[in-house]
């Protein structure tokens, strides 16, 4: 099963970029982030059209995530326990063939010691205790999407000039750790643990064109899905063209449970 993250910063601006995509490479599942648009406003038949069935958390021209899949949807969750009232649509997870599955778009903080940092560091807080609690239950599980975190100095395009800023920040960066330390995984550093690929490149000032970026779009394995997992990579090519995100995909490849040979 391939499952695929990508934040679209618009699905109604990129819808006929995504679907194009979609056809060319027939990913079983993408998670989707920066959809920007409420439920019911979500182009949802263009991809029910190419064999996609949805589950969406959206609101009105912020935040919403999305999970788009081949296989049966069951078991819908949105959101993320421990904050009363916060109504961002950030996280939706859903079981896809055995496995669950997760769309997250963490915050990204604008700047640190803002109350939007707290609140980034919150939400951390809270993802981390439904990844344990994911964990307790013995449940196999992908969660990818945009953390707006690159976790090492291979994953920013200048660690000096990056220091302290957000999405490099060492508080950010503990948090991520933190989550890991759990005993989940990062698929593309499972599979590459030296290559250097980038997931964002800022809009502005030429930074693609000079590669400056940052991977901060990820996809975390339980060990379960660790043991199934075949490939994990990106694909950089989706940034070159016009009208498109400043994210790229990002997926991996997760294959069929095995039976124990004892």
């Amino acid at each position: 099963m391939r499952i695929v993250t990508w934040n679209v910063n618009s699905i109604r601006k990129r819808e006929e970029i995504v679907r194009d995509w979609l056809r060319d490479h027939a990913p079983d599942v993408l998670l989707l982030q920066e959809t920007k648009v409420t439920d019911d406003k979500f182009p949802g038949a263009s991809f029910e059209e190419i064999g996609y069935r949805l589950a969406i958390h959206g609101q009105p021209g912020l935040n919403g995530v999305a999970i788009l899949s081949r296989h049966e949807l069951t078991d819908i969750r949105t959101g993320l326990d421990g904050e009363e009232g916060d109504e961002q649509a950030r996280y939706i997870e859903a079981t896809i063939a055995g496995m669950r599955v997760a769309s997250v778009y963490v915050p990204n903080g604008t700047s640190v010691g803002s109350d939007k940092f707290d609140y980034k560091m919150r939400f951390f807080a809270r993802l981390q205790r439904r990844i344990r609690a994911l964990l307790e239950a013995g449940e196999t599980f992908v969660i990818g999407g945009d953390y707006n975190v690159a976790p090492d100095s291979i994953d920013v395009y200048d660690p000096r000039a990056c220091a302290g800023e957000i999405c490099f920040h060492d508080d950010e960066r503990r948090a991520f750790r933190s989550m890991l330390w759990n005993g989940v995984y990062d698929a593309f550093r499972s599979v590459h643990a030296t290559r250097r690929q980038f997931s964002w490149w800022d809009m502005r000032g030429g930074s693609w064109e000079r590669d400056e970026g940052m991977r901060i779009d990820h996809l975390l394995l339980s060990p379960e899905a660790l043991d199934r997992l075949e490939g994990s990579d990106a694909d950089p090519s989706t940034r070159a063209g016009k009208g498109v995100s400043d994210h790229i995909p990002v997926w991996c490849d997760i294959g069929e449970p095995q039976r124990p040979r004892w």
